[in-house]
């Protein structure tokens, strides 16, 4: 039986089909395949952390997960570099579509004649395909899919991607992997200095990176740069003196250690990531000079045995971060906890919150720059603040007590604003660390009951500074966005100078942070004397130094319109020192930073936010009805609401103005009226002494005092209303409670009573020790004209 031609001829078509049709998904899968054959991301490997400054010099790295040196692909490639590995490994590489037939024929030749493998004719594009598959075995069918998928790469990314890929993940010997990492390891330099001795030797050196490197077999690795060199010229490349010079160069032995200058910024941006490229805002070069500074200073600290310090240094405008030691020690010192980044360690602040709360003051209209503020011995709410020199003055100018650190009127001013109020100022502020309740911290929070970071610190006082600096151009506003916390990381803050939105309020005024800068920028300190020599060539700074509590940290921070300077010094396992002061140990380094950077101008006034007030010679406060000399001050505009003066009154004398006289024994036509300025009891005690000038009431005349009329008593201790602790003796014995008064006159006897029951007579100093009972007493003091004062306390349970 026959077919047809017919049927033949359907019979074939038939097959023919099926073979078309398989040939054509055949096709569509290897063509899918091909899309796809890239993997995402090419390189399945882990990055050293790389820290650059804001030029994009190297200021630290931490090696790759894997154990490698192998940095991030670089953002470009130095030309010379390029000139060298493409002379070297594949002059046609700008001209092929990912490999080179006849480096691969010639490649093919080679390896005949010799009988092994020698040379793979691989073009870079090939070779950087290879070293995203290691492990791979070298033999034909490996090759094959090499140059597919080279093609592939060549679809994908251009010639330039290409050529950084291939440069960045090139071994070159030993655990350094791509030339970035190869050039400061064996050069010591960044990318873009290379020169063309050096880019020739990193260009050859990848060729056999297991047998010659650096330090290995010298010669062999000399030779082989040298005969690129000499090619480079050939090709015109380079002149003859460049030839000379580079094949000079001396070829480099034991690997450079890595730039170790931000090692906490480091272990901090290194946490948690697989690698990458950090840009900062820091300037390397004056990092580097603060650092070359600082053991001068360490060696004397050391002595001491205080090991640790740190420094950050930020620009006022942008509040970019230019400096950042986080904690250096004494070279060749190890073991005193050098690991701990300080910067953001929470730290006892001692006293350099006190600025804060004078300009809040100032903001709220509470306090005038010369008003009169308590400086005398007191105990509030379980403490005894004592003044640095242990002196006290009675009372002193609120800008002075800031000037001069004072701690007892910065409690006395506290328990005037409130704790609470000024809790929440700090935290608005950008205090971050304050994480219980003001209760907790009370009035000791101005004296370092309260942990701060030098990070915050310096923050909030560039917060401030760029505050005051914007003032005018914002025509007497305020931009939120100035209050922010320090810049690290380089990145766009600058804002349309059309968007920038503005308010009218500020967490404080304008004119109360200038003269808070005012108050600062006075640099007597009672404990400075002989030390002038700091402060010289430094221009005018706003500066505040801080000791904690048993001398555990030394603080010291300086703002200008164009920097901010915060020091820290201590020891980072918190143990304390007799000489260890923010104003010996801290502050000369503040300074000697400050001389490392350009001075410029002092703050603009802000004039706005500022009125003429007239205000009472003596007190400071605005004038009352019997001040008699009155004074004309720029100060904040919410001074005007400020309180009269409350310490000038009216006094009735003798026609010898001997005595102090009243209707009860003399007429009125017979007294001198005189408006006088009178301290109260506890204030002017201290304050006479210090004060010749001052004139202290005279006595009452016989038959004529008013018991009470011009209180003449004060009981230092206790305060009425308080609560008292009275702890045991180490023997088990019960301690006794010295009780504290005064009294005008010094010659005066003053008469105790506790609860009615008679304790005895003192006279010129009155303390009086003693023992009472647990639960509510009545303390009762009598002077010996009448004027009688009484105090209710309570002794509470634990005794």
């Amino acid at each position: 039986m026959r077919l047809s031609k017919t049927g033949r001829w359907g019979i074939f078509s038939g097959k023919a089909a099926g073979w078309f049709l398989f040939a054509g998904v055949l096709l569509i899968v290897l063509l899918i395949w091909y899309a796809f054959s890239l993997p995402k991301p090419l390189f399945r490997v882990s990055y050293a952390t790389i820290l650059e400054d804001a030029r994009g010099n190297l200021l630290g790295a931490k090696i790759a997960a894997d154990g490698q040196w192998r940095f991030p692909p670089p953002d470009s490639l130095p030309w010379r570099y390029k000139k060298a590995i493409i002379a070297f490994e594949d002059k046609r590489f700008y001209s092929h579509p990912g490999f080179d037939v006849r480096a691969l024929g010639r490649a093919l030749i080679q390896n005949i004649k010799a009988g092994e493998i020698r040379s793979g004719g691989s073009t870079l594009t090939m070779q950087v395909i290879r070293l995203s598959r290691p492990g791979k075995p070298r033999n034909i069918f490996q090759k094959l899919l090499e140059i597919i998928l080279a093609t592939r790469l060549e679809l994908k990314f251009s010639k330039e991607e290409i050529l950084k890929m291939y440069a960045a993940h090139a071994p070159f010997g030993g655990n350094v992997v791509g030339i970035e990492a190869a050039a400061w390891r064996y050069f010591g330099c960044r990318l873009q200095d290379l020169s063309w001795g050096e880019s020739a030797l990193l260009a050859v050196l990848p060729n056999t990176p297991a047998t010659v490197f650096p330090g290995r077999r010298e010669k062999l690795l000399r030779d082989k740069r040298d005969r690129l060199l000499e090619k480079l010229y050939r090709n015109g490349e380079m002149d003859s003196l460049s030839l000379v010079l580079a094949k000079s160069e001396e070829i480099p032995g034991k690997p450079y250690p890595l730039p170790r200058l931000v090692p906490h910024l480091v272990e901090r941006y290194a946490a948690g990531r697989q690698g990458g490229r950090i840009h900062t805002t820091i300037d390397g070069e004056l990092q580097q000079r603060i650092l070359h500074l600082l053991p001068t200073h360490q060696k004397i600290l050391a002595s001491n045995e205080i090991f640790n310090t740190a420094v950050l240094v930020v620009e006022t405008e942008t509040g970019k971060v230019l400096t950042y030691i986080g904690n250096a020690v004494p070279e060749g010192d190890d073991g005193h906890g050098d690991e701990v980044d300080v910067i953001r360690a929470p730290r006892s602040t001692g006293s350099i919150l006190k600025p804060f709360l004078y300009a809040a003051m100032l903001h709220s209209g509470e306090i005038l720059p010369d008003m009169l503020v308590p400086d005398y011995p007191v105990r509030m709410q379980g403490f005894a603040p004592r003044n640095f020199d242990r002196t006290f003055q009675g009372a002193v100018k609120a800008r002075r007590a800031i000037a001069r650190s004072l701690n007892v009127p910065a409690v006395h001013m506290l328990q005037q604003y409130g704790v609470q109020r000024f809790h929440k100022l700090l935290r608005d502020l950008g205090m971050t660390t304050l994480t219980f309740d003001p209760d907790h911290y009370g009035l000791t929070l101005i004296l370092g009951g309260a942990e701060g970071t030098l990070w915050d610190l310096c923050g909030i006082y560039a917060g401030l500074g760029r505050e005051l600096l914007h003032y005018s151009s914002l025509n007497g506003k305020y931009d939120p966005d100035d209050v922010h916390e320090p810049v690290l990381l380089l990145t766009n803050r600058e804002k349309d100078k059309d968007t920038v939105i503005t308010e009218s309020y500020a967490v404080l005024s304008a004119a109360a942070v200038y003269f808070m800068f005012e108050a600062m920028a006075e640099v007597n300190r009672p404990d400075a004397e002989g030390m002038w020599q700091w402060f010289e060539g430094t221009g005018k700074i706003a500066w505040k130094t801080g000791t904690s509590f048993g001398n555990r940290d030394g603080w010291a921070i300086g703002v200008t319109p164009g920097y901010v300077v915060g020091v820290w010094v201590g020891n980072a396992s918190g143990e304390g020192r007799p000489l260890l002061t923010g104003l010996s140990c801290a502050a000369p380094i503040m300074f000697d930073v400050f001389r490392l950077l350009p001075k410029g101008r002092w703050f603009v006034p802000p004039w706005d936010d500022m009125a003429q007030v007239t205000v009472c010679h003596e007190s400071g406060y605005r004038p009352g009805p019997y001040c008699p000399h009155i004074d004309t001050v720029w100060a904040p505009t919410a001074g005007l609401t400020a309180k009269a003066c409350p310490f000038h009154r009216i006094v009735h004398l003798s026609s010898d103005r001997k005595y102090r006289v009243s209707d009860l024994c003399i007429g009125q036509e017979k007294m001198v009226h005189l408006s006088w300025f009178v301290l109260p009891p506890a204030m002017e005690w201290f304050y006479r002494s210090h004060h010749p000038d001052y004139a202290v009431l005279p006595d009452w005349k016989e038959g004529c005092a008013i018991p009470g009329e011009t209180p003449s008593l004060d009981i230092l201790y206790p305060r009425s209303g308080s609560k008292v602790y009275i702890p045991r003796e180490l023997s088990g014995t019960e301690s006794r409670m010295i009780c504290e008064a005064i009294h005008r006159r010094r010659n005066a006897r003053l008469f105790w009573h506790l609860d009615d029951i008679f304790l005895g007579v003192t006279t010129g100093i009155h303390q009086k020790a003693i023992n009472p009972s647990e639960g509510k007493h009545i303390l009762t003091l009598t002077d010996e004209e009448g004027e009688a004062l009484q105090v209710f306390f309570e002794v509470i349970a634990g005794r």
